[in-house]
C-alpha cells in the first residue's frame, strides 16, 4: 500500500470518530452522575454537573481530533 493511501485511511479513521467520542463522553458524564446522585441522595444536581463535564470532554475531544485532521489533511496536500 502507498503512503498516500495510507494517509487517506488515516483521515477516514480519525473523522470515523468524531461522532463516536462526543457521545460516549456525553454518556460517561451522564452514566456517573445518575450513579452518584443514587448513592448521594442529591437527584438532579450531581447528574447535572456531571454531564456538563460531559460535554466540555466531548467538545475538548472534538477540538483534539479536528485538529489531528487538519494535520494529517496538510501532510496529505503538501505530498501531493
Amino acid at each position: 500500500m502507498e503512503e498516500k493511501d495510507r494517509k487517506v485511511w488515516r483521515l477516514i479513521g480519525a473523522l470515523s470518530t468524531v461522532g463516536i467520542t462526543l457521545v460516549a463522553a456525553l454518556v460517561i458524564g451522564f452514566y456517573i452522575g445518575l450513579k452518584l446522585d443514587e448513592y448521594f441522595g442529591t437527584s438532579p444536581w450531581l447528574t447535572i454537573v456531571f454531564l456538563i463535564l460531559g460535554i466540555i470532554a466531548g467538545f475538548k475531544n472534538l477540538v483534539t481530533l479536528s485538529r489531528r485532521i487538519e494535520e494529517l489533511d496538510n501532510d496529505k496536500d503538501k505530498k501531493d
